[in-house]
C-alpha cells in the first residue's frame, strides 16, 4: 500500500485552491510589491547612479518600442477622426473635428493606447529578462557577490520605463493628429489649416500634461510589476512563461484602473 501512494497522489487531481486562498496569495503579492516599490525608491535616489544601465534600457526598451507605438497612434488617429468626422457631419460642423480629436488624443488615447501596446512589449521583456535569470540562479549570484539585485536590476528598469513611456505618448500625440488631419482632409474636404487651427483653439496645456503624466503613471507601473513578476517566478521555464502572461494581464487591468483615478483627479483640478 505504501509503494502505490505516490503513484496514486500522482493520478488523482488536487483541489483547486479555494476563494480565499487565491484572495490571500493576492494580497500577499500586493504587500511584497508595494515593499519592493519602497525599496526600488529609495535605491534609486541614494548614489551609486547605474547611467550606463539607464541608458541601455531607455534606448533598448524605448527606441526599439518607437516603431510599435507610431504605428498604434496612427491607426488611432485615422479612425477616430473618420468617426468623429462622419458624426459631426450629421449636425453640419465638421469643421470642428480637430477639437475633438486632439483632445481625445491628448487626454486619453495616446497615453492609453501606448501603455497598453507597448507595455505589454516592454513589460513582458522584463519579466521574461528577469525571470530567467531567476530560475538560472543568476540573481542568487549577485546577491553572493554582495550586490544588491534591486540596484543594479531594477532600478535602471524602472527609471528608464519612467522615462521612455512619456516620450512614446508625446510622439503618438504627433503622429496620431497628422494622421487624422489628413484622413479628414481627404475624406470631408477639411483643409489643414482649418483643423489644426481648431484643434490648438481647443487644446489647452493642462489637456497635454494630462496624458504625459498618465504616461508616466503607466510607465512606473509597467516597470514595476515585469520586475516583481521576473523577481519572484517559480517552477522553472513554465514559471517564466506563467510570469510574463501574468505581466501582460496585470499591467492591462492596472493601466486601466490607474487611468480612470487619474482622469477623476485631472478633472477635479
Amino acid at each position: 500500500m505504501t509503494t502505490r501512494q505516490p503513484e496514486l497522489d500522482a493520478v488523482i487531481p488536487h483541489a483547486p485552491p479555494s476563494l480565499m486562498d487565491r484572495a490571500k496569495e493576492r494580497l500577499e503579492s500586493l504587500g511584497a510589491l508595494s515593499r519592493m516599490t519602497g525599496q526600488v525608491f529609495s535605491r534609486a535616489v541614494r548614489p551609486p547612479y547605474d547611467w550606463r544601465g539607464l541608458v541601455y534600457h531607455t534606448e533598448s526598451l524605448g527606441v526599439r518600442s518607437l516603431p510599435i507605438a507610431l504605428l498604434t497612434a496612427m491607426f488611432a488617429g485615422l479612425v477616430i477622426s473618420l468617426q468623429f468626422g462622419y458624426f459631426l457631419s450629421r449636425f453640419g460642423v465638421q469643421y470642428t473635428v480637430g477639437r475633438v480629436v486632439i483632445l481625445t488624443l491628448f487626454r486619453e488615447l495616446a497615453p492609453v493606447l501606448t501603455a497598453l501596446t507597448v507595455g505589454a512589449r516592454i513589460g513582458s521583456g522584463i519579466a521574461a529578462e528577469l525571470g530567467a535569470m531567476t530560475v538560472t540562479e543568476q540573481v542568487d549570484a549577485i546577491r553572493a557577490l554582495g550586490a544588491d539585485p534591486l540596484r543594479k536590476l531594477v532600478v535602471p528598469r524602472v527609471l528608464a520605463c519612467l522615462i521612455v513611456m512619456p516620450v512614446l505618448t508625446v510622439f503618438a500625440d504627433v503622429v496620431g493628429l497628422v494622421a487624422g488631419a489628413l484622413v479628414v482632409n481627404f475624406q470631408y474636404a477639411i483643409t489643414l489649416n482649418l483643423f489644426f487651427q481648431g484643434a490648438l483653439d481647443a487644446v489647452l496645456m493642462p489637456d497635454f500634461a494630462s496624458g504625459v503624466f498618465k504616461g508616466a503613471v503607466f510607465g512606473l507601473i509597467i516597470g514595476l510589476v515585469g520586475c516583481f513578476r521576473g523577481l519572484t517566478v517559480e517552477g522553472g521555464t513554465e514559471g517564466v512563461g506563467r510570469a510574463t502572461t501574468q505581466t501582460v494581464a496585470t499591467t492591462s487591468v492596472s493601466v486601466c484602473l490607474a487611468d480612470f483615478f487619474i482622469t477623476q483627479l485631472t478633472l477635479s483640478l
